[in-house]
């Protein structure tokens, strides 16, 4: 979507072996021309350094930073152990650190951005998310402060928030489900609940396709003044303006509770039945 708008886009993966598909995907679409793949693991520190300085020597410059590395995790924290949350964060949270963080010398020379994917997961804690959406809720908590500061050097900083999307992203958390529920113990029948819930939103029509949640990154690319926040669809921006206005937490709580196929009192608590 990036070389389709006209930026020389270097694509990157850990495994460029399994570049082919987007290398057809560029050929189809008239723009191999503007797309390079190179290697880079966001959780590697030398990976990111060579990267970014390969870019800059062929390029001369750098003009923006997508960051969209990002890995799901499905667990509640009694049930799994301290690595699974700390490799949830490297990834999600740390490799947008230190990508940003080995880019912004050049951004500061070209004037450029930063546009880094998180997710309304970044505003809304979400059911057995707790890894994952601390993770986003660090990487929106980080971009926000830096926005200011890098404005003041030239810089402009966005985040890209979308909701469920119709990718490869789903299938890569690698969910052995049956094998989950198994493992939930007490929290089997909400864990069950937030499982339909998920598989019904990915079926849905809120559920976008890549192309449309690209659609907004490639705007706010060109945009003359970036948004600091973007969602990528009106359910995105309905659901995260809901948990914005809503103060106490009640609302967010209720609605959380609902996904688990629960029914939540005034103050978002499990509502019990008195006889």
């Amino acid at each position: 979507a990036a070389a389709r708008g006209g930026w020389h886009t270097v694509a990157t993966m850990r495994d460029t072996s399994r570049s082919d598909a987007l290398v057809k995907a560029a050929a189809e679409a008239g723009v191999t021309g503007l797309v390079q793949v190179k290697r880079l693991d966001v959780t590697d520190a030398d990976s990111v350094a060579a990267c970014v300085a390969e870019v800059v020597a062929e390029h001369g410059h750098l003009d923006a930073v997508v960051n969209n590395a990002g890995a799901g995790f499905v667990g509640t924290v009694e049930q799994h152990g301290m690595a699974e949350v700390r490799s949830v964060m490297e990834v999600n949270f740390f490799g947008v650190v230190e990508l940003t963080r080995a880019a912004l010398p050049h951004l500061r020379a070209s004037g450029g951005r930063v546009i880094t994917v998180t997710s309304v997961g970044g505003v809304v804690g979400q059911p057995f998310n707790e890894s994952y959406c601390a993770a986003k809720f660090a990487v929106e908590g980080f971009m926000e402060s830096l926005a200011p500061v890098a404005a003041a050097a030239g810089v402009q900083v966005s985040v890209v928030e979308p909701g469920a999307v119709s990718s490869e992203f789903v299938n890569n958390v690698g969910l052995d489900i049956p094998a989950l529920l198994a493992q939930a113990g007490p929290y089997a029948p909400q864990l069950q609940g937030y499982i339909d819930h998920a598989m019904r939103s990915f079926g849905s029509d809120t559920a976008q396709t890549p192309e449309q949640a690209a659609a907004p990154v490639v705007e706010a690319l060109t945009a003359e003044k970036m948004p600091f926040r973007i969602q990528t669809s009106d359910w995105a921006r309905t659901f995260v303006g809901r948990k914005l206005t809503d103060l106490d937490g009640s609302a967010v709580q209720t609605e959380m509770s609902g996904w688990l196929g629960q029914s939540a009192g005034a103050d978002g608590t499990p509502a019990r039945t008195v006889r």
